[in-house]
């Protein structure tokens, strides 16, 4: 029988940090030998959990309360992101092409340098896998025709290059860089694309609490563009009637948590079907507390 050895322990580690859901990793260490008593304990300890189901329990219990306990209407406050046409996030000047107050959505240029671009989708080419979403009942990891990519994450800080993005990133959004989730790179071919979708957890599925109870919810993302595509390829929001095409360099952010805790529908968002070339993404999301 297999024990959890400082392999195992990177490859736990690993898996927590590309947001797969405990019951996900604890089937494939059963798969590969584990007694499943092993698996759940060593699974729970990596997520900083007891583990007693109960935890998961009480963090959805938790997260439902709080939602029903904040008002309907999402109330629009001041974003985080510092004012003005150029922001210093850390080691760069990053433009500010657009704003937009309902939902709350920034474009900016020049996130990203075309050598860190091109840097990024060669660290990255070697090591995709096919994308996954997370299961509203369940919060396993699954593989669904929504969402046709590619895709691998890095752990947070996990080399001088990774560490410099996530600072950089955490300072535009003005939020602490251990509140980010691991950097994750995905690749679109022709026709590739991801069906309108939330980026946050909704509070009414039971699947979320597996995802919250480990640094809280999602309060924002940026999109970060690392290549050019020809035609097609935005990430639009239908609710808001807007676009942003994929333009190397740039980025867009949107914010769908506010100071009260609610959670705002307009930021349905996806990414419109490559129709020319191919497409590559890098994305942080942001959480409530530290992840970690």
């Amino acid at each position: 029988m297999p024990v959890v050895d400082a392999a195992w322990e990177e490859w736990l580690s690993s898996n927590v940090a590309r947001g797969c859901s405990p019951d996900s990793m604890i089937d494939a260490m059963v798969q590969a030998g584990f007694a499943a008593d092993a698996a759940h304990v060593a699974v729970h300890k990596t997520f900083g959990l007891n583990p007693a189901d109960s935890a998961f329990a009480a963090a959805a219990a938790t997260e439902a309360a709080l939602a029903k306990a904040a008002p309907q209407t999402y109330q629009y406050d001041e974003p985080p992101v510092a004012r003005g046409n150029l922001i210093r996030a850390y080691d760069r000047d990053v433009r500010v092409l657009m704003r937009c107050e309902r939902p709350q959505v920034i474009v900016f240029a020049d996130v990203l340098s075309p050598d860190e671009c091109a840097g990024m989708i060669e660290r990255s080419r070697h090591r995709l896998k096919r994308s996954t979403t997370v299961n509203p009942d369940t919060g396993k990891e699954d593989v669904i025709r929504n969402r046709t990519s590619e895709g691998i994450w890095y752990q947070r800080g996990e080399d001088p290059f990774i560490e410099k993005l996530d600072r950089r990133i955490a300072s535009l959004m003005n939020w602490p860089v251990e509140n980010g989730e691991g950097l994750q790179i995905l690749h679109y071919g022709t026709t590739g694309e991801y069906r309108p979708h939330f980026d946050y957890f909704p509070p009414d599925q039971p699947g979320s609490a597996v995802h919250t109870a480990r640094g809280g919810q999602r309060v924002a993302t940026l999109v970060v563009y690392l290549n050019d595509v020809p035609d097609g390829g935005e990430t639009t929001f239908p609710e808001a009637g807007m676009s942003v095409a994929a333009r190397q360099g740039g980025a867009v952010y949107f914010r769908y948590m506010n100071g009260q805790r609610q959670l705002d529908p307009l930021t349905l968002h996806g990414g419109a079907p490559v129709l020319d070339g191919d497409k590559w993404i890098m994305t942080k999301w942001m959480r409530e507390r530290a992840y970690g």
